[in-house]
């Protein structure tokens, strides 16, 4: 962690957690694109549920990060004690939390539903899709502690293996329990239950094994303290998964309100394949950029701050080019993506391609963002970090959804995302310049009076 080349390092630890996020998103995908086979209605209900997801994903992240920076850090400064106290608070929390989800979910599923954002013709498959989901949400939620944890420790291999493990289950299960065994969208929800199961079972048996922090009741501690801790490192996660539930639930309303009569089902389908997609190009930024984050918070706690400041850059620099790759992919084959979820239906694939579209026109501008907001979370500068990320979905999303449509009908819909990603950009780059120039300068305090060298290399050699 000190003394391997930055760039080689960030690469080695990125890799798998790519993987993983881009297997759990393509099942994201997938599930959408098997469910799209059988009706509009049953693709709109997924998107209904993509809000419930997207709670289950703020819990999980939020003890996950909260705890798992924590943890680098303890093992930076080599305190390995209180690395498994908080492994085992932010693991057990979660579970409580997700049980009592799960059984207020069930009792009120199509109360659920419907809040949710779910009309009369879709609140049946929402139902459907949402019933496993929400049984399996203690497993769910924890599962995701589990993967931030081994992954900001340094066992991104062992992140990768419980998550990939998990989802492509998923992708083998949807076809026999959608079609074959003819479950429909209750299928669909079957799968994804059954392979989160599976993941959150190899995930608590990475924890294991030899070198990985271990998770044990006995080291449960739901002190004030470790609460603390975990809220100033997983309050960005929290705020921006919080609001990335809310804002689906915003564009599900705004959806069904401004689509033309009788249309309603095709907008919200449209809107959430064109979700889904997004994520899935974004997993892999955010895969990457997940592969930096323990490279920072390892060597902010001990000190090196040059190797901070170049894993920094360094992931910045790819997640752009590759988000401008991917961009210009997108926006010309974007009939061609829509079609590959419901072809039959013209309405659904006139607006899911100038959603996709336009979307592609800021999304290279997500990866300042989401590489400082990830830099400010993992070396505790909590207000900042959670600034910018609430900024996409929440500050400047959730005003853009309310006020643009207003004003441009479903188009303003459609532009709402744009819009909040161009805002977020430049909100983010004032604090990238200062960040960068704050670590250089703290570089520089601690390199000895004539000395040539950075303290990142002296420290180094110290800890070698």
């Amino acid at each position: 962690m000190t003394r391997t080349p930055v760039r080689r390092l960030v690469l080695r630890l990125a890799l798998p957690t790519i993987v993983s996020m881009v297997v759990t998103a393509l099942y994201n995908v997938v599930d959408a694109a098997f469910v799209g086979h059988l009706s509009t209605e049953a693709t709109a209900g997924i998107g209904i549920s993509f809000a419930y997801m997207t709670f289950i994903q703020a819990v999980g992240f939020f003890f996950g990060h909260g705890s798992g920076n924590h943890i680098s850090r303890a093992l930076g400064a080599r305190q390995f004690s209180d690395a498994t106290e908080m492994a085992s608070t932010g693991f057990f929390t979660p579970l409580i939390i997700g049980t009592v989800a799960a059984v207020l979910g069930i009792v009120w599923l199509e109360p659920l539903a419907v809040l949710l954002g779910a009309t009369p013709g879709v609140v049946q498959s929402a139902c459907d899709y949402m019933r496993f989901i929400v049984i399996a949400s203690p497993l769910m939620m924890s599962a995701l502690t589990l993967n931030n944890q081994l992954r900001l420790q340094g066992s991104a291999r062992l992140a990768m293996l419980g998550i990939a493990s998990g989802a492509l289950l998923n992708i083998v299960l949807d076809p026999i329990f959608i079609f074959a065994m003819d479950m429909g969208v209750t299928g669909a929800s079957l799968a994804t239950a059954m392979s989160q199961t599976v993941a959150w079972l190899i995930l608590l048996g990475g924890t294991m094994r030899e070198g990985s922090v271990h998770i044990s009741f006995a080291a449960f501690r739901p002190t004030l303290a470790n609460y603390y801790e975990i809220l100033r490192g997983g309050l960005p996660s929290l705020c921006r998964q919080t609001f990335n539930c809310v804002a689906a639930v915003f564009l599900n309303h705004a959806a069904v309100r401004w689509a033309a009569p009788g249309s309603e089902a095709a907008a919200v389908a449209a809107f959430a394949v064109v979700t889904r997609v997004m994520m899935f190009a974004f997993s892999i930024v955010l895969g990457f950029c997940q592969g930096f984050q323990p490279v920072s918070g390892f060597n902010y706690g001990a000190r090196l701050y040059m190797r901070v400041r170049q894993a920094y850059h360094f992931a910045l620099t790819v997640s752009t080019a590759f988000l401008i790759v991917i961009s210009v992919v997108g926006f010309v084959f974007a009939p061609d993506i829509i079609r590959l979820f419901r072809s039959e239906d013209a309405e659904m694939l006139a607006i899911g391609v100038a959603a996709l579209r336009w979307q592609c026109v800021t999304f290279p501008l997500v990866g300042l963002s989401t590489t400082t907001n990830m830099l400010f979370q993992n070396i505790r500068m909590t207000f900042k970090s959670t600034l910018i990320s609430i900024g996409r979905q929440g500050l400047f999303f959730i005003p853009a959804v309310l006020l643009l449509p207003r004003v441009l009908g479903l188009t303003g819909v459609v532009l709402s995302q744009p819009v909040a990603d161009a805002c977020t950009f430049l909100l983010a780059v004032p604090y990238a310049v200062w960040i960068s120039r704050k670590l250089s300068r703290m570089d520089e305090d601690q390199s000895p009076p004539g000395s040539s060298r950075g303290s990142s290399e002296r420290i180094a050699d110290e800890m070698a």
